[in-house]
């Protein structure tokens, strides 16, 4: 799929060099196609790390996508260079009258604190609720799936007792959902989290169906029932080497973390993660592309 981003962004060599087609926008500009419009809300740190992970797993449909990088304006980022972010994000202000055949907003590092502490919380809330009315469909990710399921559901966080790290075995509950057409029906996903969701919460909610489990990790998927929201608390997008560098850095920091489960070749941190999850990340997000998105999206947006 030709993935349309800004000529100089740094993930286009990357996915390049991956041979993934990626589409300056001097030749999009050329083509008489109607792409989809997808806006990325990253709230990550690591803001390159995660446009690139989140474009790879987008760049497996025949479909083409015209990318916005969105940003909070109530919090600026001290982790990317502020020529990064005014070369490449917008703000909800230069969004807000546009309209979006799909969103993503990811996770954050922000999970021990209260939704409502948490500096751009309201700014949050008011992209939030602008999605119901101006994107067809959204894919809440990790922290961002709780954020979505507390503001628009009522549904709390949970702390738990310890740090959720490793690749863990799910399941799916409906395996006849469009969402996962092509897969198996066990599948390995990263998850890297110190808090949690209950399953009985989210069944008190009609709307809501939980789609995914893991016996180990807890609710994994859950999905309205129009499929216009999508709450996923694992990490997909996540490279082979997402969990080491994470585990690597708290190490630094003296934190002593676990290490994380069924990542390491025998629990050895000295030898080389293997990659157990990638062909799900990109049939999951290629579903919901084409099913949730491509095939049920207004034309005119």
């Amino acid at each position: 799929m030709p993935i349309k981003i800004d000529d100089n962004l740094p993930a286009r060599q990357i996915l390049e060099d991956e041979h993934i087609f990626v589409m300056t926008q001097k030749r999009a500009l050329t083509q008489d196609i109607r792409p989809l419009k997808i806006v990325i809300l990253n709230l990550m740190p690591t803001k390159i790390e995660t446009e690139t992970q989140i474009l790879r797993c987008l760049s497996n449909t025949p479909l083409q996508i015209e990318i916005d990088l969105l940003q909070t304006s109530t919090y600026t980022s001290r982790h990317v260079s502020e020529e990064h972010m005014l070369a490449f994000y917008k703000t909800f202000d230069e969004i807000r009258d546009h309209r979006y055949d799909g969103m993503i907003i990811t996770g954050a590092p922000v999970e021990l604190m209260e939704f409502e502490d948490v500096e751009y919380w309201p700014e949050l809330c008011e992209i939030m609720d602008w999605s119901v009315k101006n994107v067809h469909s959204t894919f809440h990710i990790c922290w961002g799936a709780q954020a979505g399921l507390y503001h628009h559901y009522g549904i709390q966080k949970h702390m738990l007792d310890k740090k959720i790290s490793g690749v863990f075995s799910h399941r799916m509950l409906n395996p006849k959902s469009r969402l996962f057409r092509g897969m198996d029906t066990c599948f390995n996903v990263p998850h890297s989290r110190h808090t949690t969701v209950y399953a009985e919460d989210i069944q008190r909610v009609p709307q809501l169906k939980i789609m995914a489990v893991s016996d180990e990790a807890g609710v994994y998927l859950v999905s309205n029932e129009t499929g216009s929201q999508f709450f996923v608390m694992g990490h997909s997008e996540y490279d082979a080497n997402t969990l080491k560098q994470e585990y690597l850095r708290d190490l630094k920091k003296g934190m002593n973390p676990e290490i994380p489960k069924h990542y390491f070749p025998d629990d050895d941190p000295t030898k080389e993660p293997v990659l157990t999850w990638r062909s799900h990340g990109q049939w999951i997000y290629s579903n919901w592309l084409n099913y949730f998105v491509y095939q049920t999206t207004p034309y005119e947006l």
